[in-house]
């Protein structure tokens, strides 16, 4: 009897501490000691055990989701410097290195990118001919004189479907690219003038560089030259 009550006194305390306890059992006053080994589970322990490890792997995600956000607001700082880096170089503006275009090759003006060719910045305007020619004409950006310009050959062989879709585009337009440019001008250094001649509202896509580096996206009207932000790829 009394082996029976000291063995639950451990295995109670056992219970509360967790883990193993060995206790020593009285059969009588006759009888030697005898040793018992009691083993219990706790199970508030193995939940604390599982709730450390769901906090742990917590953790780990949220720095890992801290991390990520680092690198994108590193990325973003790389691009922001990047497109101030190309808007300083834009001393000529995009209007009038499409003028300058136009004065060497008569036509009309279809795009100007401001291109980055490695170590140097050029104008690179499209020119579509009366004729149905494409001439693209590089311009310098810091002084609007004319690089070169050179004939483009129809490759792959859809530049007169391309050209038929593009002066449909401009039909009855009176909102030209070097136009475009100068009312987008006002949301920023503009780096680049296309015509989108495959969209429903078709437009001139304009794309702008804040004094911070922030690029945007703008649509200029055809026919009223009104400036909206470009929500295509939204």
């Amino acid at each position: 009897m009394k082996r029976n009550i000291v063995i639950a006194t451990v295995a109670a305390a056992a219970l509360i501490g967790g883990g193993t306890a060995t206790a020593i059992a009285v059969a009588g006053d006759d009888e030697a000691p005898a040793k018992k080994t009691v083993t219990v589970s706790n199970d508030d322990n193995d939940r604390d055990d599982a709730q450390d490890t769901d906090d742990t792997a917590q953790d780990r995600a949220e720095d890992k989701a801290e991390d990520q956000a680092a690198r994108d607001t590193d990325e973003d700082a790389e691009d922001k410097a990047e497109n101030a880096a190309d808007a300083k170089a834009a001393q000529i503006t995009a209007a009038d290195a499409i003028e300058a275009a136009l004065k060497h090759t008569s036509g009309t003006a279809v795009s100007a990118d401001l291109d980055d060719e490695g170590t140097t910045y050029v104008w690179d305007v499209d020119v579509l001919t009366g004729g149905g020619a494409w001439h693209s004409v590089q311009i310098d950006p810091a002084t609007g004189k004319v690089l070169g310009s050179h004939t483009e050959k129809d490759d792959d062989g859809d530049d007169a479907a391309e050209t038929a879709q593009i002066r449909d585009a401009l039909k009855g337009s009176s909102v030209t690219a070097a136009e475009a440019a100068k009312a987008a001008a006002a949301k920023g250094t503009v780096t680049s003038v296309d015509l989108d001649e495959e969209s429903r509202d078709k437009a001139w896509e304009v794309d702008t560089t804040a004094a911070n580096g922030t690029g945007s996206d703008w649509r200029v009207a055809l026919d009223t030259g009104k400036v909206t932000a470009d929500r295509t790829n939204d």
